[in-house]
């Protein structure tokens, strides 16, 4: 049986190379170390060689030879779903009752967030609202902090043998 890709290899390359960029736009040290994973996948540059690329350039190549780690996956993830697109997680936090500022957990919230009842909620005005991308933001919760969020593993499961 074949392994399941990650969340983040689940989305399309172009979607992959959309939060790449942004990630390069967005945060400082993301141009060196994205280099710098480069240069360790090998291809004959440099670091100092690729950080002189243009975003776009950068970002494609980037992509193309999966140069994410596990942790470069999860920030990417995290920068879709609470900077580019919180709507979705708006959705999940509003159904489920958990208080959020635009998307954004307050830091002083302890894990678990909501009760079981609640991300059942939260889960199904996702499914809803959102469709396939909706679930897609499900599965990442599920597979990246799924502790926080008890009994969504269940829900998700049911609604995939039922569709």
């Amino acid at each position: 049986m074949a392994k399941s890709p990650t969340p983040y290899r689940a989305l399309t390359p172009e979607r992959r190379l959309t939060l790449v960029s942004s990630a390069l736009a967005k945060h400082k040290g993301a141009r060196a170390l994205y280099a710098q994973r480069l240069a360790a996948k090998g291809g004959g540059f440099r670091a100092a060689t690729l950080v002189t690329w243009p975003v776009e350039k950068l970002a494609r190549e980037f992509v193309r030879l999966n140069a994410q780690t596990a942790q470069d996956e999860l920030e990417l993830l995290q920068m879709l779903y609470v900077d580019l697109e919180p709507h979705i997680q708006i959705t999940f936090l509003e159904a489920a009752g958990v208080k959020h500022d635009a998307g954004v957990i307050p830091e002083e919230l302890e894990p678990p967030y909501a009760d079981a009842d609640a991300v059942a909620r939260g889960a199904a005005a996702v499914l809803t609202q959102h469709g396939d991308d909706g679930r897609h933001y499900l599965r990442t919760l599920v597979v990246y902090n799924l502790p926080s969020w008890p009994g969504l593993d269940a829900e998700l499961a049911k609604t995939e043998t039922a569709s």
